[in-house]
């Protein structure tokens, strides 16, 4: 079960950018509490105190326990900014939960027994397909992780949602047989791309082999060509020769 983190905040009476950056100066992290049908209400959390939950990888599942100047409000959160350049909380969205209520939660997987996977033993590869499964839990008892065990698995195997034991009480958002995770052969996929790369290689020398012969056929192609106007043009020497040869005689009479 998720720990419940209590954090005392101040309530903000009000909105907009330029109070949620004198928050922000003032080490504080503006924050908005809404759900269960009530008036959204903005407080400021203290930075140093939610930075150390949002550090520890499950700020998602963790129930947070809000004091608002002595008024408690159990949340979980919703949705966190962080500033893309200097990599810092900006402001915080936290819904309420109500006491059995249920809710809706994103559950990390954790894989284990990989060295007793035969798939995995023989050069296989774990293709993690959801590394968080959504499950609807009680707001009591939000589990920290699922547990999916690899032992046995060979190459091929898939691991689907129905093969992993759910916590009591808890049901997965997505209705069907999803897949979590598959073993993937290595030694396969190698050989298929090797296979899909000597195919170009098969066209590119059949294409180099046309080559040669296209440009063998061009110089025997021209070389008859001027073999055959080489002699028309000396038989047409001659006549013109003869011809002009004729015509003296006649210029003398």
């Amino acid at each position: 079960m998720a720990e419940l983190v209590e954090i005392k905040a101040q309530a903000r009476a009000r909105v907009g950018k330029g109070t949620a950056r004198g928050a922000r100066r003032q080490g504080q992290v503006p924050a908005v509490i809404y759900g269960e049908k009530q008036t959204p209400v903005t407080i400021n959390l203290p930075y140093a105190e939610l930075w150390k939950v949002y550090n520890t990888g499950h700020f998602f599942q963790n129930l947070l326990n809000i004091d608002i100047e002595g008024q408690k409000v159990r949340v979980i959160p919703r949705d966190a900014q962080v500033d893309p350049v200097m990599d810092t909380l900006t402001h915080v969205d936290l819904f309420r939960v109500s006491k059995g209520a249920e809710i809706r939660v994103a559950i990390p997987v954790d894989f284990v027994n990989q060295d007793k996977s035969p798939g995995i033993k023989r050069g296989g590869v774990l293709n993690i397909v959801r590394h968080e499964v959504e499950l609807y839990v009680s707001a009591e008892a939000i589990p920290e992780k699922l547990v999916v065990d690899l032992d046995g698995l060979d190459i091929g195997a898939s691991v689907h949602i129905s093969h992993v034991k759910l916590p009591e009480g808890t049901r997965p958002v997505i209705r069907r047989d999803f897949t979590i995770a598959t073993v993937a052969g290595a030694m396969q996929e190698k050989a298929e791309t090797t296979a899909e790369g000597a195919a170009p290689a098969e066209g590119e020398a059949a294409a180099g082999a046309a080559a040669p012969a296209a440009g063998a056929a061009a110089p025997a192609a021209a070389g008859a060509k001027a073999g055959a106007a080489a002699p028309k043009a000396g038989a047409a020497a001659p006549a013109a020769a003869g011809a002009k040869a004729a015509a003296k005689p006649a210029a003398k009479k």
